[in-house]
C-alpha cells in the first residue's frame, strides 16, 4: 500500500497540538522526531518529553484528502503552519523492516539470531529473538555491552537476576550459557508477557520466573544484570545489590560515558569494580561483591 505523509514543524509546546489535530481527522499514526540535534535521557516513568524542536508526522493513505487535512490544521492552530508533504514509496515494508535484522554474535559463541533468518552456527549457543513490544534484540549498545559481559561468565549452575528483563534477551543468554534459574523484574507487564513468550520460543521456559517488582519472591543470586539507565541503577542501589550474594558479580548499563562515574561512585562502596568498558557512547560498569 501506498501512503503520503505530512511533517509539521512544531515545539514541545505545540507538538502534542497537532498530534490531537490529527488524530482527529483520522491519521491512523502519529509520531515525534528530534528537529535538531538534541537527544533527551532518562525520562521520568510515565513522562514524555519532547525536544525544543520536534517535528510531528502524521501517515495517512496515499489517496487520501490531505488539501483537507491542511486545510483543517490551519484553522485549528492559532500559530502559522510550516509542514512538508512526502509521498513514500510503494513497498512491502514488512519484507524491508524484517531485512534490517540479521544474526548477531557476541563475544566468541552466543549468537542473537531472528527466527525468519538461517542460524549462522548451530553448534554455537543461539538465542531465537524476534523484535517485538519490549525493548531488547542485541542491536543496542548497551544490550550488546551486557551480553558481552554475560558471554565471559561462568554461569554453569548459577543463579542471575535480569533487573529490567524487558525481552527477557539476557536472561535467556544466561540459561543457555548454562545458568539453573534466572528470575526477570520489571515494571511493565508488557516486558513480562515477552519474556516469557520469548523463553517459550527458546525452550527455556522453565528456568525463567518473571516478576513485577511488588510482587517479587526473596532469593538470593550469583549474577546480576541491569540493563536499565544511569538514574534508576543509582537510586536503586540498595534494591539491586540486595539480590546479589557475597562474591557475586553485577554488570549494569544503559549509561552514558558521562554517568559512568557518577554511578561507579554509587556501587563503589559495597562492590570491588572492574574496568568500565564502552561502545560507542554507552558503558557498561560491572563489579564483585565483597
Amino acid at each position: 500500500m501506498a501512503w503520503i505523509q505530512i511533517r509539521i514543524d512544531a515545539d514541545k509546546t505545540s507538538a502534542d497540538h497537532y498530534s490531537d489535530l490529527l488524530m482527529e481527522i483520522g491519521c491512523p499514526s502519529v509520531t515525534y522526531i528530534d528537529g535538531q540535534n538534541n537527544p533527551i535521557y532518562e525520562p521520568k516513568p510515565g513522562e514524555v518529553l519532547l525536544w525544543p524542536q520536534t517535528i510531528v508526522i502524521g501517515l495517512f493513505e496515499a489517496n487520501h484528502d490531505m488539501q483537507a487535512v491542511v486545510d483543517y490544521l490551519k484553522t485549528a492552530s492559532d500559530a502559522p503552519l510550516k509542514y512538508k508533504l512526502e509521498q513514500l514509496e510503494d513497498k512491502d515494508w514488512e519484507r524491508e523492516w524484517m531485512d534490517n535484522f540479521h544474526p548477531i554474535k557476541f563475544g566468541e559463541r552466543l549468537w542473537i539470531c531472528p527466527s525468519w533468518r538461517d542460524i549462522p552456527d548451530p553448534d554455537a549457543v543461539n538465542v531465537l529473538l524476534d523484535p517485538g513490544l519490549a525493548f531488547g534484540t542485541g542491536t543496542h549498545a548497551t544490550t550488546a555491552l551486557c551480553l558481552k559481559w554475560l558471554e565471559q561468565q561462568d554461569l554453569s549452575g548459577k543463579t542471575v537476576v535480569d533487573f529490567g528483563c524487558g525481552s527477557g534477551i539476557l536472561g535467556i543468554a544466561a540459561i543457555k550459557l548454562g545458568a539453573e534459574r534466572v528470575i526477570g523484574i520489571d515494571i511493565d507487564p508488557q516486558a513480562l508477557v515477552a519474556s516469557r513468550d520469548n523463553a517459550s520460543r527458546n525452550g527455556v521456559a522453565e528456568q525463567l520466573e518473571v516478576y513485577l517488582p511488588e510482587n517479587q519472591p526473596e532469593f538470593s543470586a550469583d549474577i546480576v544484570v541491569a540493563n536499565i539507565l544511569a538514574q534508576p541503577l543509582r537510586e536503586l542501589h540498595e534494591v539491586i545489590l540486595g539480590f546479589l550474594k557475597p562474591g557475586g558479580e553485577i554488570a549494569m548499563s544503559g549509561i552514558l560515558e558521562e554517568q559512568a562515574q557518577s554511578v561507579a561512585d554509587v556501587y563503589a562502596p559495597f562492590l570491588a569494580l572492574d574496568a568500565i568498558a564502552q561502545e560507542g557512547e554507552w558503558t557498561r560498569v560491572s563489579g564483585k561483591k565483597g
